[in-house]
């Protein structure tokens, strides 16, 4: 079993910005990038024409590391600088699982984990500290 931690930020809407920083700066190179107009719009939430081009997700490779980055925020509440949240993937669903029911006793729920279309298991919490944690069991569901 595997198991690491990725820093992910929300940027509310400049991560294109940031991400053109991180390059220039870090020598960042750009694995993987989503826009929010790539996707399959939902007719329950259509997606406002000024977010087209907002990132839903990019993963930069900085070294032997990597960066996440969205304009999705998840709070309710975006306050620069704070919007940072730490990515816990492992290879093992229920490894992940076990992960997310100790980080939710008395803390907060945000995404419920689940199977979506990009894990088997995803889910996003705030543990009792305020921290807020993805948790991604790498794999397609």
């Amino acid at each position: 079993m595997s198991t690491i931690l990725i820093p992910f930020l929300e940027m509310n809407g400049s991560a294109r910005e940031a991400i053109e920083l991180y390059v220039k700066a870090l020598d960042a190179k750009v694995a993987y990038m989503l826009r929010f107009g790539d996707m399959p719009e939902s007719p329950e939430a259509p997606l406002p024409p000024e977010k087209r081009n907002w990132i839903n997700y990019a993963v930069l490779k900085i070294g032997d590391s990597e960066l996440q980055i969205s304009d999705h925020v998840t709070g309710s509440r975006y306050e620069k600088g704070t919007q940072i949240t730490i990515v816990v993937q492992t290879d093992d669903k229920d490894q992940a699982a076990r992960y997310f029911d100790v980080l939710k006793q008395d803390g907060q729920v945000n995404e419920p984990l689940q199977a979506s279309f990009f894990s088997p298991a995803y889910g996003n919490v705030t543990d009792k500290f305020g921290v807020t944690f993805r948790i991604l069991a790498k794999g397609r569901q």
